[in-house]
């Protein structure tokens, strides 16, 4: 099955920023497209925009003015329903309640021809649901783009229960021939990116609500030393905290309330408060003009340690020992049986963060991951109230001996970085073992979707393959609520290990 043909027409119900933008991905690509929305003058306005944007694009000489003028002839604003009659392809992007896009698919049905593809731009309703109000559901399929459309490459290609292969395909197929990067899902609470990503937000908000540290400490943390493009507070000030808790709190609900993912008080609080982020001036932060930005915990400079005594090397931050040694401090090697950590002249352990608390230990500090410790410009660094003054101020000179800003945070186990990681790894697992998408097509959708570092599996491969479950199962330990439990689909990743490396 191809791609639909280029004099195909598209339509595109529902003429907001989505609606628009994907009318014009459809537009650009070569299509006729036609625009309805159920208020009056809304689908010629929607137009006049999509033209307006068409404009900007000759301007930036990503278009030429013929193509622009083509584009636009083939562009026309309908104000019925029925003026959608002979598509070869009717995409949804309407009010997110599914009684709404239940009427409207069944009415489309009886304008559009048997053989048009139905598709809904959905991001946290159920596929399968929608499909099930209509005539012939096997050719309904999902069409997950994300904002703004005519930017951002991942397309998810969600198939319902009774969505036919066929139907998958072409849609699949299509958003290729678009420009896009489509992924192949199963009807998921989420699909592959809104699912996956719920540890980079509740993770965030769980330490902040233990107050481990601050906004702005953690967003630069997971920024300079996860590699990530923006924090979890910025992004949903960004993105909106009503938009985001909503998508949270459907995929709790979808899941019958998982503890996994358990929606944040702390955002409930500032949606009810109406600090819904840049939208409202106000959310994690001040977004007033002139409003001062609060800045990341930052320590003081400390004397760095003279030497460190490495035992048992450092697993994922082992290439830690060479920047320490390219600083000028020496390294002394000390083989110990199941040691993974450096040794200060204080008599403090550096060591990295593995779901364990601080306060379990007598002077030990643990330090956070990083995605690249070479390029990392800020590492956390974790103590107990009764870890030594000595041994904290060693660890953060030694650390900014490498250049690294040091942001010291409370006795949080599994620290910032790496929980969410951890956590992102095991719901990417527990995705794929249920057959919701491929190893790289989670990969490629979070890679794209959300513009992470790593896709789940490479960071996965990097660290190894058993790493996130231990780490899961001391936070499981200290907290058993089930919020952090490791799913069956990770340990039976992480013991089939040996023989997926063996694999040639």
């Amino acid at each position: 099955m191809t791609a639909l043909d280029l004099s195909s027409p598209v339509a595109v119900v529902g003429t907001g920023t989505m609606g628009q933008g994907i009318a014009q991905v459809a537009l650009v690509a070569g299509h006729p497209v036609r625009l309805y929305d159920a208020a009056p003058g809304r689908a010629r306005e929607a137009a006049a925009a999509i033209g307006a944007r068409l404009d900007r694009l000759v301007e930036k000489e990503r278009l030429t003015a013929a193509g622009r003028d083509a584009a636009r002839a083939r562009l026309l604003p309908v104000e019925e329903l029925t003026g959608l009659a002979g598509c070869a392809l009717v995409v949804e992007a309407v009010l997110e309640r599914l009684d709404i896009k239940q009427e409207l698919f069944r009415a489309l049905e009886d304008v559009v021809p048997d053989d048009c593809l139905l598709a809904t731009n959905t991001s946290s309703l159920s596929v399968t649901a929608i499909g099930g109000a209509l005539r012939l559901p096997g050719r309904f399929v999902g069409l997950h783009f994300f904002n703004p459309a005519p930017l951002l490459p991942l397309v998810e290609v969600v198939s319902g229960s009774a969505t036919d292969v066929t139907s998958a395909t072409r849609a699949y197929e299509t958003a290729r021939a678009w420009g896009k990067t489509p992924v192949a899902c199963a009807d998921t609470p989420g699909f592959i990116v809104n699912r996956v990503a719920r540890p980079f937000y509740a993770e965030a908000f769980a330490v902040y609500e233990s107050q481990g540290a601050d906004p702005a400490t953690i967003d630069a943390v997971l920024r300079e030393s996860g590699g990530f493009r923006m924090g979890p507070f910025e992004l949903t000030d960004l993105i909106g905290q009503d938009v985001n808790e909503s998508v949270t709190h459907s995929v709790w609900r979808s899941f019958f309330q998982d503890a996994r993912f358990t929606p944040s008080l702390a955002q409930r609080r500032l949606v009810e408060s109406g600090r819904l982020g840049r939208k409202t001036g106000r959310g994690w932060y001040d977004h007033a003009d002139g409003a001062e930005r609060p800045e990341p915990h930052t320590a003081d400079p400390a004397e760095p340690p003279a030497y460190v005594i490495a035992e048992g090397g450092l697993g994922p931050a082992s290439e830690l020992l060479a920047l320490i040694r390219e600083a000028g401090v020496e390294v002394r090697e000390r083989d110990e049986d199941g040691g993974t950590r450096l040794v200060l002249p204080g008599g403090g352990k550096l060591v990295l963060a593995d779901g364990r608390t601080t306060a379990e230990f007598r002077d030990v500090v643990h330090f956070d991951l990083a995605l690249d410790y070479r390029g990392a410009t800020r590492i956390a660094l974790s103590h107990a109230r009764h870890t030594s003054p000595a041994a904290v101020a060693e660890a953060t000179g030694l650390f900014q001996a490498l250049g690294k800003k040091v942001s010291v945070i409370g006795d949080v186990p599994g620290m910032i970085v790496a929980r969410t990681v951890a956590r992102i790894v095991d719901l990417a697992v527990e995705a794929v073992a249920k057959g919701v998408a491929t190893e790289d097509d989670v990969d490629t959708a979070m890679r794209l979707g959300v513009n992470y570092p790593l896709g789940p599996f490479e960071w996965s491969r990097r660290l190894g393959r058993g790493w996130a479950g231990e780490l899961l199962d001391e936070l499981h330990g200290i907290d058993p609520s089930g919020r952090c439990a490791p799913s069956l689909a990770l340990h039976q990743y992480a013991c089939a290990a040996d023989e997926r490396e063996d694999t040639p």
